[in-house]
């Protein structure tokens, strides 16, 4: 074999997780970098850039922002933000299966590299890690945030702070992630950081557990939806969430539509990086636990075909998934490689490059 560049990188090492890439061994080598299109942009691609304004701004400046934001704040009252519907008066301090209350707590903000490419680019995507959740899965990698609710309670002004703060560290856009359960301060914060000079693009980064009628709330204000696709099926999502999410897929689907209805396919005309559009992400589990193949499937059937899709390898046994048998283990390559070549059969033609890359990684151990 001739040992390029290519091969020699097939032979030892694939991309996990956060953008790291590890020796066949299972040890850290190195970060892997994101490259830089040396490209030039025309001019008028310039013009375009530097025009963007996000969807908050539009509905602001047509004073629609504020009751947008009244309309969010008063489902804390009565809280129904997620297919649970607690109905707590998280207004008064109580709190339903999230265990928050209207006070976001942030566990971290800082510029990722791990994320997406078109929301990497060279500056990072400046993510937000919200604590506590509502779907809380017994494999989650995050779960001292996720479960624990590790982080520090904040006010929406200092939320605005941490916006315009990862702004002026050059992120291309501020990433949410985990925000379903503390919408309503999001926009909040959102309106009082755009007067602060708030300009990125707002990416909500979901579970996807979601109901379809929150998600039209924000119709206009979010510019990049990031939701999971975690599960095809409803008694695998079951057993593997807590408090039975048996409804997690027939939510997550409706969900899914609204969102695309509203941003449509990716747009990265403007040097690569996300301006608006839908990015969905499937995770591959042991024993075809997440159904890669139904998932692929309904992407095909019910999104346009060029819908920006990562399908990812780094599924790592974490949390409680060591009491259960089916996903006590990593994924094998050849699960991988199925999953991918399931996604090539149903016509999907925006598969993310990292999902690629390993595909070829992956392949190889395979043949």
């Amino acid at each position: 074999m001739e040992m390029n560049r290519k091969n020699f990188l097939k032979n030892i090492c694939y991309v996990g997780g956060a953008g790291l890439l590890y020796l066949a061994g299972g040890s850290w080598l190195l970060k892997a970098c994101t490259p830089l299109d040396k490209t030039q942009p025309t001019q008028k691609e310039e013009v375009e850039f530097d025009s963007f304004k996000p969807g908050y701004a539009k509905l602001e400046e047509e004073g629609k922002l504020a009751n947008r934001i009244d309309q969010a704040y008063s489902i804390f009252e009565d809280c129904e933000l997620c297919p649970r519907r607690c109905g707590e008066n998280r207004s008064r301090g109580e709190t339903g299966f999230c265990r928050t209350t209207d006070k976001a707590v942030v566990y971290t903000r800082q510029p990722h590299f791990g994320e997406e490419l078109p929301l990497v680019g060279t500056g990072g995507s400046g993510t937000i890690f919200f604590s506590n959740c509502n779907l809380r899965c017994v494999f989650c990698q995050n779960y001292p945030i996720a479960h624990y609710g590790r982080g520090q309670e904040v006010s929406d002004e200092k939320l605005a702070e941490m916006m315009l703060d990862l702004q002026n560290k050059g992120c291309h856009n501020i990433n949410l992630v985990t925000p379903t359960h503390i919408m309503p301060s999001i926009l909040n914060a959102t309106r009082i950081a755009y007067k602060n000079g708030l300009h990125l693009p707002l990416c909500y980064n979901t579970s996807g557990y979601e109901r379809k009628e929150i998600i039209e709330l924000l119709d206009g204000v979010v510019d990049i939806y990031l939701p999971d696709l975690k599960f095809m099926d409803g008694e695998q999502s079951e057993k593997y969430n807590l408090a039975e999410a048996y409804d997690y897929p027939e939510m997550a689907k409706e969900a899914i539509i609204e969102m695309n209805r509203q941003v449509g396919t990716l747009d990265t005309r403007q040097r690569g990086l996300a301006k608006r559009g839908l990015m969905i992400r499937h995770l591959v589990m042991p024993n075809r636990v997440s159904n890669p193949r139904d998932f692929a499937r309904w992407v095909a059937e019910n999104l346009p075909k060029d819908t920006y899709v990562n399908i990812m390898a780094q599924y790592r046994v974490e949390f409680e998934a060591f009491e259960y048998d089916k996903i006590a283990r990593a994924i094998t390559s050849e699960e991988f490689v199925e999953a991918i070549e399931w996604a090539k059969e149903a016509g999907l033609t925006n598969l993310d490059e990292r999902s690629l890359t390993n595909y070829e990684i992956h392949l190889d151990r395979v043949e």
